[in-house]
């Protein structure tokens, strides 16, 4: 959906959703499809480019599952027709990738597991109120999966630091108020209107700013790098002012950044994959280049981690 089709009544043009959030168009999942449908398109793509591998355990990231109970991840192992692999979800909204992919390293660092498939997948147009233009010039569906196995600290692909880290007092500054035990447990406390996203963006701008740049300097120092060392520098896709503030504070170049949101928009915990599948699918990431992820969401969460590019197999499956 590009800008000029955002719907008339919110009276926003192309050049004014650019300048405040450096999208361009974002992708709406269609009638029916469902996050556990895209995740199951993204898997069965980063399986095939992984060389159809047995997984040991599966990772979804998401905060749009497709119903409450039971989690996505082992419906998931089963559409793929992966046997009985461990399986479970993580609920971190837009840090849901570094949180997943923290659980997956610690799978296979325990030996839990020899591989594991992590997935983001998010349909947030399902929570959008079609009158909020805010959230809604901003947010699109999407997912992204990696498949991860064990290896030495010293190859590329290696992980080799995580900040992980929250702050409850700010929950209400992202949230989906209604649609939970707490909306059933109280009713009388929730109109219709409180299953549609919300965001106070002022403060979440503040917010994510700050708590990305301390989590990207902590991760920088638990691995031992300093800012220059980093080649590449991929940030939670949440607006092009973030990006901006945040890779100037850490600081990266900007031509060390890797983004996507003008195309793609905010896509929640499936925009770090996404931006770096785009972005290794266009031959800007290489074996052995230091990229570091940074990643805010509601929660408040938010984390970082420090990695070496793997060598990938050259693939013509489509991204986006």
């Amino acid at each position: 959906m590009a800008n000029d089709a955002l719907p008339a009544a919110w009276g926003v043009d192309d050049a004014w959703v650019r300048r405040r959030t450096g999208i361009g168009e974002r992708r709406r999942a269609a009638p029916g499809v469902t996050t556990g449908d895209l995740a199951l398109e993204a898997a069965g793509r980063a399986l095939l480019a992984a060389g159809q591998p047995a997984v040991d355990a599966v990772v979804v990231a998401t905060s749009t599952p497709d119903r409450p109970m039971p989690a996505m991840a082992p419906r998931l192992a089963t559409r793929l027709g992966l046997g009985g692999p461990a399986a479970w979800d993580v609920s971190a909204a837009c840090s849901g990738f570094v949180y997943g992919l923290a659980a997956a390293v610690g799978a296979l660092t325990s030996g839990c597991a020899d591989r594991v498939l992590l997935v983001a997948a998010e349909v947030y147009s399902t929570l959008l109120d079609p009158q909020d233009r805010s959230a809604g010039i901003l947010f699109g569906d999407g997912a992204g999966a990696a498949v991860l196995r064990r290896g030495a600290p010293d190859e590329p692909g290696a992980v080799l630091a995580f900040d992980l880290g929250s702050d409850g007092a700010g929950e209400g500054l992202i949230q989906v108020p209604g649609g939970g035990a707490l909306e059933r447990s109280r009713p009388a406390e929730f109109g219709p209107d409180d299953r549609y996203f919300r965001m106070r963006g002022h403060d979440v701008f503040q917010h994510a700013v700050t708590r990305m740049t301390q989590s990207a300097h902590t991760v920088l120092k638990r691995a031992d790098w300093a800012a220059e060392d980093i080649d590449r520098f991929c940030a939670h896709q949440a607006n092009a002012r973030i990006l901006s503030a945040v890779g100037a504070r850490i600081p990266v170049p900007d031509d060390r950044h890797v983004t996507n949101i003008a195309r793609v928009g905010n896509t929640g915990a499936a925009s770090i994959p996404l931006a770096l599948a785009d972005a290794a699918a266009r031959g800007e990431l290489h074996a052995g280049q230091r990229v570091l992820l940074t990643a805010f969401g509601a929660g408040l969460t938010w984390g970082s981690a420090a990695l070496v590019w793997p060598e990938l197999p050259a693939t013509r499956i489509p991204i986006v």
